[in-house]
């Protein structure tokens, strides 16, 4: 009988020791049941980043996938391509069942997001990261991968079938219909924003204006630019907007491109919108992502 309770006191070791190993919380990687998210409670992101790209762009870029507690997506849509293109990016809202955001996160928490595998380091310069979050009952899980899906070859196996989970993955959210099925996911329509961040920099000539007719200056219907620096991005200032002032400001640079020219506090700025997305309100929220 002795004998017997010590093996079992050993075995409950063992599944104790395998089911803190997880992330969730629960044996493989799991969330450990069912997890209650606000309804804009930010469940699940994909972000790139980084590499040889303005440092304003790290304000003012749309993340590629947002996935909301109330089964909202919002993701960076194409843009047209003509120069100058318009001035606020495309902004697309889906709308999916919380049943299927609970799929996604399984399917984050399958692909190993959160639980620091090694991804080695391709060897690329200047490459964008791809930072992966998903929300589970333990908080936040996150897996940033460098240069994921950019000259791999000089990695170890085990590095590399852990960088083509994440990558499959990023596909899987790219690709909600295929995912989920057809009648899970409607057609994008355009993000209702309730506010804008935008990022003011002295307007000059550029080379791509050749040729172009000149553009009569808009005068800024928003907070005087350029507006307050941003922390920790050298020569960076951003003015937010919410509310009627907000709208009217997104009503504006509905009708602008990248190179209008706006007129502020008598001077001249060229100006980068920045719609805020559920649970925004500042700029210094588009600096914490």
């Amino acid at each position: 009988m002795t004998q017997l309770r010590v093996l079992a006191a050993i075995l409950l070791l063992l599944v104790a020791g395998c089911a803190a190993e997880s992330p969730g919380g629960s044996p493989g990687g799991s969330s450990g049941g069912a997890v209650s998210y606000g309804p804009d409670e930010l469940v699940l992101r994909v972000d790139v980043s980084g590499g040889l790209v303005p440092v304003a762009t790290t304000v003012t870029d749309v993340p590629a996938v947002s996935v909301y507690g109330d089964g909202r997506v919002v993701t960076n849509g194409p843009m047209i391509e003509i120069y100058p293109g318009p001035a606020l990016p495309n902004v697309q809202l889906q709308r999916i069942s919380t049943a299927d955001v609970a799929k996604l996160v399984e399917l984050a928490l399958d692909a190993g997001v959160g639980r620091h595998a090694d991804l080695g380091m391709p060897n690329v310069a200047d490459a964008p990261t791809t930072h992966i979050m998903v929300r589970t009952a333990a908080g936040e899980q996150v897996t940033d991968a460098p240069a994921l899906g950019i000259a791999e070859d000089s990695l170890s196996g085990p590095q590399r079938a852990a960088r083509q989970r994440l990558q499959r993955l990023v596909e899987a959210l790219s690709d909600l219909r295929s995912t989920l099925g057809n009648g899970a996911v409607p057609e994008p329509v355009a993000f209702p924003a309730a506010g804008v961040a935008a990022v003011a920099e002295p307007w000059t000539e550029a080379g791509g204006d050749q040729g172009l007719p000149a553009q009569q200056p808009v005068a800024w219907p928003g907070p005087a630019l350029p507006g307050e620096a941003v922390a920790d991005r050298p020569g960076v200032h951003c003015v937010s907007a919410t509310g009627e002032e907000g709208q009217r400001i997104l009503a504006a640079a509905g009708k602008a491109n990248t190179r209008t020219p706006w007129t502020s506090a008598g001077s001249t700025w060229q100006v980068t919108f920045r719609p805020f997305l559920p649970g925004e309100s500042s700029c210094a929220d588009l600096t914490h992502r």
